[in-house]
């Protein structure tokens, strides 16, 4: 596989772009390469400078559903661009984008429009904080909520405090809150229990991932969501789901209508994009009043609501509504994930998957929190990537993300997938 453009490329990028990258995973050094410089996609293609073709499975971390490039997406931004790129004032698609959201994830009684995912959390959550009057937010490690200094929490930390908070030696309480941010295992019903009977008064939120896909695909157990929504409500805490790879790609309905679990706030991002910078958070209306100019929370952005990304959602949203879109690309994705299993078995992999995401873990035992996933072989991991690589195949390049299956994979394309995944682990 000849990598001589995308090596020349990554040593001028290194000069003016840190790490050479403009986000830390696309560098690939947790699996021994060196980036990829893309020149085109179209379909599941990636083709790199150096012409080599890659069958995608990452696509661009679960954006492209309908796969790089669609025609009818194509033309909806074209027309769109030909009109002007920004105006700093309101728009009809915003509007039109916002009705659909409203439509299709009923909890988004009122949507706001921001640029990206962690500018969407960032948001709600100060929302929440101002709603409640509280400061408190609890997160599940693993969970990936954006790169705000709020969220960034070591995981397992159990109670920590951030901006100055003070903790306490006795209880492990704080002893005030400024902004304190508590980090729970996932699925652990029995920390949320104890950290609500603890500190339930100063709760503003608890939000989570309702299908992980930060420390790969991690399932909710059974009546984890719904314990959340219960015990929210009766500690007068908000409960953020952040859908912002699950929103639009589990169902037209994201993982609150596949589970059947309403939050009070819910970010998405990634597909309402169609492929542009654009992500949003919404939920009930007397929460989402509060923001200015109506109340006292204030939000802003020069380009929150971009006519050309919003052009981009709107037909993305078109097309994901037409009937049967859903069971179709279902169906595809059930048949192929048995199929892989089939061909892993016995060999110390777990397959992780729900809808159309998927996650194959390098261990032996069942990988249902944030501490089972960093147990797995990330040495093994990076050996099965660069196989796939050398075979023509990109998926995402961590141990700790999810794959994609998008309208546009086709099935020859896919078993030739599980072939090379069985000749990988061989």
């Amino acid at each position: 596989m000849n990598r001589i453009n995308s090596e020349s490329a990554y040593r001028e990028a290194l000069k003016y772009i840190p790490g050479g990258v403009n986000s830390p995973v696309r560098s690939l050094r947790s699996v021994g390469e060196q980036p990829i410089f893309i020149r085109e996609a179209k379909g599941v293609v990636l083709t790199d400078v150096d012409n080599n073709r890659l069958t995608d499975f990452c696509l661009s971390w679960g954006v492209f559903i309908l796969g790089h490039n669609h025609p009818k997406v194509n033309e909806a931004v074209i027309a769109a661009v030909s009109r002007g790129t920004s105006y700093g004032i309101p728009s009809l698609q915003e509007t039109e984008l916002a009705k659909l959201v409203n439509a299709h994830i009923p909890s988004m009684e009122r949507v706001r429009f921001v640029n990206s995912g962690t500018e969407a959390v960032m948001s709600a959550v100060r929302l929440a904080r101002g709603y409640t009057g509280r400061d408190v937010l609890v997160k599940f490690d693993g969970c990936y909520h954006g790169h705000a200094d709020h969220l960034l929490v070591s995981a397992g930390s159990g109670l920590a405090t951030i901006n100055g908070g003070r903790q306490s030696s006795s209880s492990g309480v704080p002893e005030s809150f400024i902004s304190c941010t508590v980090s729970l295992p996932f699925n652990s019903r029995s920390a949320v229990e104890q950290v609500f009977k603890e500190i339930g008064g100063d709760i503003a939120a608890v939000i989570v991932e309702p299908t992980p896909a930060n420390m790969g695909v991690v399932l909710p157990c059974d009546g984890f969501l719904e314990y959340l929504r219960e015990v929210t409500e009766r500690h007068g805490s908000l409960l953020i789901f952040d859908e912002v790879i699950s929103g639009f790609r589990l169902s037209l309905g994201g993982a609150q209508q596949l589970f059947g679990v309403s939050p009070d706030l819910t970010t998405i991002g990634k597909i309402v994009g169609g492929g542009f910078p654009a992500a949003a958070f919404g939920g009930r209306a007397d929460i989402m009043n509060l923001l200015a100019p109506d109340g006292p929370v204030y939000q802003a952005g020069t380009l929150s609501g971009n006519p050309v990304a919003m052009s981009a959602g709107i037909e993305t949203l078109n097309i994901l509504s037409s009937e049967g879109f859903y069971s179709a690309l279902n169906s595809k994705a059930s048949a192929f994930i048995e199929e892989l299993k089939q061909n892993i078995a016995g060999k110390d992999i777990v397959l992780n998957s729900v809808g159309s995401m998927f996650t194959l873990f390098f261990s032996s035992q069942e990988v249902d929190s944030f501490e089972a996933a960093k147990s797995c072989d990330l040495q093994r991991f990076g050996l099965f990537f660069r196989h796939l690589l050398r075979k023509g195949f990109y998926i995402s390049p961590s141990q700790f993300e999810a794959n994609f299956i998008s309208a546009a994979h086709s099935e020859k394309e896919l078993e030739r997938f599980v072939k090379e995944v069985k000749n990988a682990v061989n």
